[in-house]
């Protein structure tokens, strides 16, 4: 099992910046792949981006390539999503996710958060 508990969440401006992180605990953080997903009311979630244990490989919706960054620190066991240029479209609760391999698809993923809610305004 691995337990996840998403934080930084809250209302900016558009054009502003949050980082979201994500603090793991359980089984061994460093042997997952790890992502960030976001769903809006009424909408089904999407995957936003996504990186290798090592961090040596990371995907991206295109949506948010050069302006989300995703990270990790395995030692501290915590995921980090750096979004800058924030849009109101981009408006939803954002989960993040273990999985043993990367992958784009929610349904790739065993373990999730209860999610942070993210709320751009206009």
């Amino acid at each position: 099992q691995v337990q996840l508990v998403e934080s930084g969440g809250g209302l900016v401006q558009a054009g502003g910046s949050l980082r979201l992180s994500c603090a793991a605990s359980g089984r061994t953080f460093s042997n997952y792949a790890m992502g960030w997903f976001r769903q809006a009311p009424g909408n089904e979630r999407e995957f936003v981006a996504a990186l290798t244990p090592s961090s040596d490989f990371k995907i991206y919706t295109d949506s948010v390539k050069g302006r989300f960054t995703i990270s990790r620190d395995n030692a501290k066991k915590m995921l980090y999503l750096q979004m800058n240029s924030l849009k109101p479209e981009e408006t939803a609760v954002y989960y993040c996710a273990a999985s043993t391999r990367l992958g784009r698809q929610s349904a790739t993923y065993d373990y999730w958060g209860q999610g942070t809610q993210v709320t751009v305004s206009s």
